[in-house]
């Protein structure tokens, strides 16, 4: 009789938030050979057996009554799983802090990891909208905030909040590859996501030794409108900021419930489209991580040119290369 699994995942997608990985994670879970967990982002690794920091951003405090640090809770997503099937999670902070890298690293020595990265500008942008867009983020021009990042982080901030940090993949990755081996590593870029969904789920299940073919299609991420300032944003911002920190006293779902109304009322407002960065902000921003990029190159022996350019290569939701 063959001896039961332990109850842990087989690969995770790893990297980096605003970046695809939910679509990725929502394509790979219509793979019949992939069990994939509820939640989708449990975050265990970046706990170490232990709660989860005591984050002071805005819904920080909210948001980490969802983690999942107990190592019995973890392993209970993963027991429903066929004997047959893949198990797989996705968070994309493991990419970003180093001691989840070497956790992950030491305690699944056999897992596969799919790290999926973004030009970084335009990441930390969607990230910044994100926020903005359901009303905890407080600045409403995105150049600012970029810039407030050394002061939130002192401040203790949760790593969602740092837009710059996380688009530093070259370093993410050297660290990473020192503690795992590089055939257990799969990076991916988010605009294949975009242009070649079909492909890259052909190359992403070659990788994780599962049948092509299957899967052919990839979900839009669910992408916030828009929303432009002025006096109802800010007094309904203000609102949602209060109520995601009374929220951290009741159970997450309760506040999730509460907030919809206030949130869809500020988000039927959103204009069409997005705002794009002028040409002159991004270069500014683009400067910040030069010098990362070269390390990426080096790193993954690939080219990121496209990265430094002065104009962005567009969002998921708009199909643009």
């Amino acid at each position: 009789m063959p001896i039961p699994r332990t109850p842990q995942p087989d690969a995770l997608v790893i990297g980096a938030p605003k970046a695809g990985t939910s679509a990725l994670h929502a394509a790979l879970a219509q793979h019949p050979s992939v069990f994939s967990s509820r939640p989708k982002e449990p975050k265990y690794y970046l706990c170490a057996d232990a709660p989860p920091p005591a984050y002071s951003g805005p819904g920080d405090a909210h948001s980490q009554q969802e983690w999942i640090w107990r190592s019995e809770d973890y392993q209970r997503l993963f027991e429903s799983a066929r004997e047959d099937q893949l198990r797989i999670e996705s968070t994309p902070f493991y990419l970003y802090l180093r001691n989840a890298r070497r956790r992950i690293a030491e305690e699944l020595p056999d897992a596969k990891l799919i790290a999926v990265i973004r030009d970084p500008v335009d990441r930390a942008y969607s990230n910044w909208m994100h926020l903005w867009s359901d009303g905890l983020e407080p600045v409403s021009d995105f150049p600012t905030a970029f810039r407030l990042e050394r002061q939130r982080i002192a401040q203790g901030w949760a790593p969602f909040w740092h837009y710059r940090r996380l688009g530093f993949y070259g370093h993410q990755l050297e660290d990473l590859y020192k503690h795992a081996d590089g055939d257990r590593i799969l990076v991916i870029r988010y605009r294949e996501l975009v242009t070649e969904p079909a492909a890259l789920l052909d190359r992403v299940c070659t990788f994780l030794g599962l049948e092509t073919g299957v899967v052919q299609t990839i979900p839009r991420e669910n992408s916030r409108p828009y929303v432009a300032p002025g006096p109802t944003t800010s007094a309904l911002s203000k609102v949602l900021r209060a109520g995601a920190s009374a929220g951290a006293f009741f159970p997450p779902q309760v506040w999730r419930r509460a907030s919809r109304p206030l949130t869809g009322l500020m988000q039927s407002r959103g204009a069409a489209a997005r705002p794009s960065l002028d040409a002159a902000t991004r270069a500014s921003l683009v400067d910040e991580f030069a010098a990362d990029l070269d390390r990426l190159e080096r790193v993954t022996g690939q080219s990121f040119t496209d990265w430094r350019d002065d104009s962005s290569a567009g969002s998921f939701a708009a199909r643009v290369t």
